[in-house]
């Protein structure tokens, strides 16, 4: 459960956002400016975590009064395998090196529902973090990590489900690939028929959580979902209605085990009573919007 620091929110002194260009990190930076929040947004460009030098360099921007929120991360789409997972595990090593140095206010760590297993029954807070593959053992890795080296600043471990909006750069199995196929080929293939039901975030709404937890400077466990699953073919049915153009549904065979995950989101509403998520609908409707007004 997470419990706020400050009973109403109130701007950090500044946050520092390693991962400033990614995904969410890049929707939650530009939130954080237009709320006027003074931010030094590192990319990798900016700060390799993978460098021999990175605590020490980390360490020399940090001041006693910054919020640090930890986005960077190598993804799926940049490999499942042992190699990929001892990298991030190094990225997450030289900012608890950095941070032990250099203790800040306030830890924020972005990890995913990854850590948790695919079974029967709602997901929430209580529920067992049992990771299934090497990307969610490296999240739930690097939360005991970062919870061991926090010392007295509030630790905050944010587990989003899955994200989408416009400029995903990850072609990751669900609306931000369907749109890509529907786009370039007018058809969208799913596994089997379809089935699996998840939880989708507007990449957006994510980014309104994570700032919203740094005003509050929060401390605790909070999972970012809707509470809504969908399944993968009425997610594509979604996709395809955005396109002028007649976009067929076409199914696989399948190649594993039918898996669904929904969410218990009774924790976020009580630690944020006023957020209301984007609908999937008006969500995708948004997306394809603005991928093609920037096409």
């Amino acid at each position: 459960m997470l419990q706020h620091r400050n009973s109403e929110p109130r701007d950090p002194a500044r946050v520092v956002v390693l991962g400033a260009r990614g995904f969410l990190g890049g929707a939650t930076c530009r939130r954080l400016a237009a709320g006027n929040i003074k931010t030094l947004a590192l990319g990798s460009a900016d700060l390799d975590l993978l460098a021999d030098d990175a605590a020490e360099r980390l360490a020399a921007m940090l001041r006693p009064d910054d919020s640090l929120v930890m986005f960077a991360a190598l993804t799926p789409d940049r490999g499942r395998d042992i190699a990929t997972l001892m990298k991030n595990l190094r990225m997450a090593e030289a900012v608890c090196a950095a941070i032990a140095a250099r203790p800040v206010a306030h830890l924020v760590y972005i990890s995913s529902d990854a850590v948790y297993p695919f079974r029967d029954g709602l997901v929430n807070e209580d529920s067992p973090a049992d990771p299934s593959d090497l990307y969610g053992a490296m999240h739930r890795t690097r939360e005991i990590m970062f919870a061991a080296s926090a010392g007295d600043a509030p630790l905050s471990i944010l587990r989003p489900t899955l994200l989408y909006g416009a400029g995903d750069p990850h072609n990751s199995y669900g609306p931000n690939r369907f749109r890509r196929l529907a786009a370039k080929d007018g058809k969208i293939t799913f596994g089997g028929e379809g089935e699996e039901t998840r939880d989708h975030l507007f990449v957006e709404d994510a980014a309104a959580l994570a700032v919203a937890v740094l005003r509050h400077g929060s401390a605790g466990l909070l999972n970012l979902a809707t509470g809504r699953s969908a399944s993968f073919r009425e997610i594509a049915a979604l996709v395809a209605a955005r396109f002028d153009r007649p976009i067929a549904l076409q199914g696989s065979p399948r190649q594993a085990p039918i898996t669904h995950r929904a969410f218990d989101v009774t924790a976020l509403h009580k630690a944020f009573p006023a957020f209301v998520g984007t609908p999937l609908e008006d969500g995708l409707a948004r997306a394809h919007r603005e991928i093609t007004e920037t096409a």
